[in-house]
């Protein structure tokens, strides 16, 4: 059994992670849909039709993290997200196409997909997975409140720190011209 302290942490974070995620595609719908669609996994006319689903999808799992009745299955479809871009990123990257926007960025960010991004979502569905395993039944203490608060505020500056290494590191090796 998980310890809840830990069980909330991940389970937060990845609420902080889908919300955010969602926010920044719904804020440029149109913007997004570009970006989904040179990845080139649909046609145009399904493309179409999926794209806005990507945000309602990261919406809901943001959303039904918060209840532990609906959270396996919010867990489950955010780990099926994680994997599928990691998996998109992947097959571009094997294409030859490292040129387009990941789509992780933000409306007005444009950085170009790299093997780290694929292989920080696939750890991404495995810490997931964790926070999803059976939880104590223990009470949170105040001191459990803090350090989920704090470990929270921790876990979001360390990601956002990495993934701006990964990028400096992808841009580092253009300047070398390794890539």
């Amino acid at each position: 059994m998980l310890d809840p302290v830990p069980g909330v942490l991940i389970i937060a974070s990845f609420v902080v992670l889908f919300a955010s995620a969602a926010a920044h595609k719904l804020r440029d719908l149109k913007r997004f849909d570009a970006v989904f669609g040179a990845y080139e996994l649909l046609p145009l006319a399904g493309r179409m039709q999926v794209s806005w689903l990507v945000p309602v999808l990261e919406a809901a799992v943001a959303i039904g993290l918060l209840w532990s009745g609906s959270r396996p299955y919010a867990g489950c479809t955010g780990m099926v997200l994680l994997l599928l871009y990691a998996g998109a990123m992947a097959l571009n990257l094997r294409r030859g196409r490292r040129d387009i926007a990941c789509g992780c960025g933000g409306p007005d960010e444009r950085r170009t997909i790299a093997a780290w991004m694929a292989w920080r979502n696939l750890v991404l569905a495995l810490l997931l997975g964790i926070g999803l395993w059976p939880w104590s039944g223990r009470a949170l203490l105040m001191t459990d409140r803090l350090t989920i608060g704090f470990g929270l505020a921790s876990a979001i500056v360390i990601y956002l720190c990495l993934d701006r290494l990964g990028t400096l590191a992808r841009q580092a090796r253009l300047l070398k011209g390794l890539q």
